[in-house]
């Protein structure tokens, strides 16, 4: 028997955007279905975000633990058992699973396992695996927060076993001797990383002329130099022009700025960007439009059609599981009425996870001086911050953009350790409106490494103290 329900909202998709916008529509006195045909905590939680941080610390501490002798401590042979560490990446992957299953209950979100599928205004059919409907839903407002998927390379379809997907290389149960990483977004780097800090022969690939080609190109280039250092091979500039199976892996063919290269490995990894899921979603059916793979919405997260919004990867880049949420949260207030801006994608962090990290928000120098900014740049490097000698971890750098004439701060960018937890500071004096002095009177404790973002507003404005 097919079962009825009617709510206020339903929402396809139980991600990052899609439970954070069931549980905030919850809390403003909503009644909500959330339909996950999948996992609760969609891609971010059991396939990306938390199994890879999860492997990279894994990675980080055997570095660390390599390089005990420096720090006066002696221990034998460090050796890497790969499946337990890859399970010990499910395992945490899977107890955020159940705390989102956990916090569904606790707000009363009804949660219908399968396929869900626009059925008409306001309607949404619910399928098992098989295609039978097992629930019909109905209310006034609908979220679709269906995730994106890898993007395969053409003529290298994803196979599982030579030809990985992200999600394929959380699987592997043996390290590989070497694999190819094609693509050198966030995702390529943090692979390659991974994978030749624990012993993996890799070699990076990118169509563009840098690694990590959205960051600032002073942090792009000396993060290129650290990884090369590592031991991993990069080629910039180069094109896939073919690549066929073999019997020892894949066999690719490049066109590199210094002419034709053949690349070889027991496996690559493809990770050149993500694909809306958008099939079998009804989506043609409601008259939702979609544009280059995605589906595009107004500031509010609204599609074309009334009462439905799209939230998340699906509505195409920044494609960031922190952006998901902040839009489900802006769909909901703006469903409930509320007087909510919108997400502010001008002050969205991006951070890449390898050793040295990557961290930034706002805009590049380059971006700046593009949009017709005059700048002030300072940096500060680690080498200089006593708590990152003190922790052996003094690579990397602090950089800071200003407008000459408003004093606004234009864009924080660091590479070093723990950039990703530093540049939440650098939102936040965004968020304010903060002016350098405002950093500069602002007493930051010692020794830490935070102290590298008021040295480098200082050394922007001829005021550096340990420069």
């Amino acid at each position: 028997m097919v079962e009825q329900h009617g709510c206020d909202l339903i929402v396809i998709g139980g991600g990052p955007g899609g439970y954070v916008a069931a549980i905030r529509a919850a809390q403003l006195g909503l009644r909500v279905a959330l339909v996950e045909r999948e996992a609760l905590g969609g891609v971010c939680l059991n396939w990306g975000c938390i199994p890879t941080k999860a492997l990279l610390h894994a990675a980080d501490l055997y570095r660390r633990m390599q390089r005990g002798a420096e720090f006066g401590l002696l221990c034998g042979e460090v050796r890497v058992d790969f499946p337990r560490l890859m399970a010990r990446s499910r395992q945490v992957a899977e107890r955020l699973a159940r705390g989102v299953a956990s916090l569904m209950r606790k707000h009363g979100i009804r949660v219908f396992h399968g396929q869900g599928r626009l059925a008409g205004p306001g309607a949404v059919a619910v399928s098992d695996a098989g295609g039978a409907v097992q629930a019909e839903l109905r209310a006034p407002h609908l979220i679709l927060a269906t995730g994106a998927r890898p993007r395969p390379l053409p003529g290298l379809p994803f196979d599982g076993e030579r030809v990985l997907s992200s999600t394929d290389a959380l699987r592997l149960q043996a390290l590989p001797p070497s694999l190819l990483v094609i693509g050198a977004g966030a995702v390529g780097v943090e692979f390659a990383y991974f994978y030749n800090a624990l012993g993996c022969r890799v070699t990076l690939v990118e169509l563009l002329p840098r690694v990590l080609p959205q960051e600032d190109h002073d942090i792009s280039a000396a993060l290129q130099r650290a990884l090369s250092r590592q031991g991993i091979e990069i080629l910039t500039g180069t094109r896939v022009t073919a690549a066929t199976l073999t019997a020892a892996g894949v066999r690719v063919e490049a066109q590199t700025p210094e002419g034709a290269r053949t690349l070889e490995a027991a496996q690559a990894l493809v990770a050149i960007g993500v694909q809306g899921n958008l099939e079998e979603v009804g989506l043609e059916a409601a008259g939702v439009r979609c544009q280059d793979g995605f589906i595009p919405v107004d500031a509010h997260c609204r599609t074309n059609v009334a009462g439905i919004y799209a939230i998340g990867d699906v509505t195409g880049p920044p494609c960031l599981a922190h952006v998901a949420s902040a839009e489900g949260i802006a769909a909901v207030e703006a469903i409930a009425g509320r007087d909510h801006p919108g997400v502010n994608y001008r002050n969205i962090p991006a951070c890449t996870y390898c050793q040295p990290q990557v961290a930034s928000v706002g805009l590049s120098e380059a971006a700046a001086r593009q949009a017709g900014h005059a700048v002030r740049v300072g940096r500060f490097p680690f080498t200089a911050n006593g708590k990152a000698l003190a922790a052996g971890e003094e690579e990397g750098f602090v950089k800071v953009v200003f407008d000459a004439d408003s004093d606004e701060l234009l864009g924080v960018h660091i590479l070093g350790a723990e950039a990703t937890e530093l540049i939440a500071a650098a939102g936040l004096a965004r968020t304010l409106e903060t002016t350098h002095a405002d950093i500069l009177h602002t007493v930051h404790a010692h020794p830490t490494l935070s102290e590298a973002l008021p040295e480098a507003v200082a050394q922007a404005y001829g005021e550096a103290i340990h420069l």
